[in-house]
């Protein structure tokens, strides 16, 4: 049976047919993105076949879509190709370019992408801290350090994040020096990747974050991490504070749960994972539902129990049923 793909009414065989001889761009642009899903081994290989030819074509949005799906079918034979890319005159082919020699993981893609590391323009630089990383974490730490030192500040934002992915104690001293660069969001960054590694001398840009609408999320994720008692003071406050995002104040709560279930903010973090099951916001009952799965106990069972028979639960069922039964397993576990 010919893959449907699930976004549009485009087969596999209209997806080919677009991206081979549709006269507008956008049309081969939404073929080339769609042939990424392919899951059929036969269609694979034509798939692509077809988006290598595609990485030449002369409209940059149907380059990069290409570049994309290659990355997403992880063919080795689209290496090469997509090396050639990183060159391209169009920033977001470029960066989607490294973004697919990391998520294919070839070795003959490190090489080059640790030379765009140090001679590609900013953009190209940027994504090419976080590519090698994917494709070799342990062989990636060395570019990535020397890269703490480019001019660039989203490119040393980049380069900290890879190396708290990497997690190489050796980056720690190397973060520190970056925690009072001059552009706030690297210094949060920095902060960030210095949690990933333990270390908590960026809890400072760490706690001012969670006012931020951008940063907020990763702030509390971090300060979790970190999980001492000055950490789970920033999350207890942070649950009533204005300034701190809907969804920032939900994930706190579970992380202080999960850090100190009978801590002193145990009865605010609870009630505010139990008021968010009725919030306006549907993604904000997912991440309650979500969170209570993994921190709750029976006092939460009641609550979860009336939203599924609620209208404002009927998109969650799997979701509550799944928090239940985690709820019901760690008891079990207890007793």
């Amino acid at each position: 049976m010919s893959f449907l793909f699930p976004s549009s009414t485009l087969t596999f065989e209209a997806a080919m047919r677009d991206l081979a001889r549709a006269t507008s761009h956008k049309a081969r642009a939404l073929a080339a993105q769609a042939l990424g899903d392919v899951s059929n081994a036969t269609e694979k290989r034509r798939a692509v076949e077809a988006l290598m030819v595609a990485l030449d074509d002369d409209h940059p949005e149907v380059r990069m879509e290409a570049a994309s799906s290659l990355g997403e079918l992880r063919d080795a034979s689209a290496v090469q190709l997509l090396i050639k890319r990183l060159d391209d005159g169009t920033a977001p082919v470029r960066q989607h370019a490294a973004i697919a020699l990391g998520t294919i993981g070839h070795p003959d893609g490190f090489a080059p992408l640790a030379e765009a590391l140090v001679k590609g323009p900013p953009d190209l630089r940027f994504q090419a801290a976080t590519s090698l990383v994917e494709l070799d974490a342990t062989r990636a730490y060395d570019p990535v350090v020397t890269a703490l030192a480019d001019k660039d500040p989203q490119v040393v934002a980049a380069a900290a994040l890879a190396l708290g992915a990497i997690g190489d104690q050796r980056a720690v001293e190397k973060l520190v020096e970056h925690l009072d660069d001059g552009d706030a969001n690297t210094r949060f960054d920095v902060a960030y990747a210095l949690a990933e590694l333990g270390d908590g001398r960026g809890r400072a840009s760490l706690a001012r974050a969670l006012s931020d609408a951008d940063r907020a999320w990763d702030a509390v994720t971090a300060l979790g991490k970190l999980g001492t008692p000055d950490d789970a003071e920033q999350l207890g406050q942070a649950l009533t504070a204005k300034s701190t995002p809907p969804e920032a104040i939900v994930l706190a709560a579970g992380k202080l749960l999960e850090l100190q279930p009978e801590g002193a903010y145990r009865d605010p973090a609870r009630r505010v994972l139990l008021a968010a099951l009725t919030a306006r916001k549907g993604h904000v009952r997912g991440l309650a539902i979500e969170q209570l799965g993994a921190v709750a106990g029976t006092w939460a069972n009641a609550p979860l129990e009336k939203l599924a028979r609620s209208g404002r639960g009927n998109d969650f069922l799997e979701a509550i049923a799944t928090a239940l039964e985690s709820i019901q397993t760690r008891q079990l576990e207890k007793s």
